[in-house]
């Protein structure tokens, strides 16, 4: 598939040339939408949240990850969404690399909300991600984690997540361009685990062991494949 594509606006019938915009991938690798060469652009007369991204697969680690869709702007105010080919979803994804067996997790014990937040870190840590900090940006509740390429959320609050605690840690990963993860104590309520199965966002529930369990199929992954 092209990475530039030629595209007319149907308003004004002005040529444009658009170049795909890569966006990197938690991995560090550079993912971008195959362009549609045999479609053509579209006026964008409304937004529509569910059509606004698109989910895109890592070709180096087989991470699936929601980008935002492409789109440009005519100079005769016209927004135009750029033509893509659609992923497969049954496409198996590309196999990662092999890599060295993980020594078993060693958990800490929570009887505090400090000790939740070392649980996470530990386990990010587990994953194969370095430089974990305390984030820059304080999320709306919880404590905020960072690592290379990741921004994770520990709540370790006694209540369960809701669909804007995930949101807003979305949106934080999407302004850093990095991948991220969920850590609560209390779990989810079920709008959350919606929203972040739509997001592609990884949810851990810390038992009191320290142990981080996986509630989703992102997290599933995350857990099974590391950084």
């Amino acid at each position: 598939m092209p990475r530039s594509l030629p595209l007319r606006c149907p308003a004004c019938r002005r040529e444009h040339l658009y170049a795909a915009q890569s966006y990197p991938c938690a991995c560090g690798a550079p993912v971008a939408p195959a362009l549609d060469p045999g479609a053509h652009a579209v006026a964008v007369p409304h937004r529509i949240w569910e059509e606004e991204w698109l989910t895109l697969c890592c070709a180096a680690c087989g991470r699936r990850s929601q980008w935002p869709r492409p789109e440009l702007g005519c100079p005769c105010g016209t927004v135009l969404r750029v033509p893509v080919a659609e992923e497969d979803p049954a496409r198996p994804p590309a196999a990662a690399p092999a890599r060295a067996a993980r020594p078993a997790f060693q958990p800490v014990t929570i009887r505090t909300a400090r000790d939740a937040v070392t649980a996470a870190a530990l386990y990010l840590r587990w994953l194969g991600y370095r430089g974990i900090r305390r984030a820059d940006q304080r999320p709306p509740s919880g404590i905020g984690l960072a690592a290379r390429g990741l921004v994770a959320q520990v709540d370790p609050t006694v209540r369960p997540a809701c669909p804007r605690d995930v949101e807003c840690l979305w949106l934080t990963a999407m302004t850093e361009s990095a991948g991220c993860a969920y850590f609560s104590l209390a779990g989810y309520d079920p709008e959350a685990r919606t929203r972040a199965d739509a997001l592609g966002v990884p949810l851990f529930v810390l038992d009191l062991t320290g142990t981080p369990q996986p509630v989703n199929d992102h997290a599933d992954a995350l857990a099974h494949r590391g950084r």
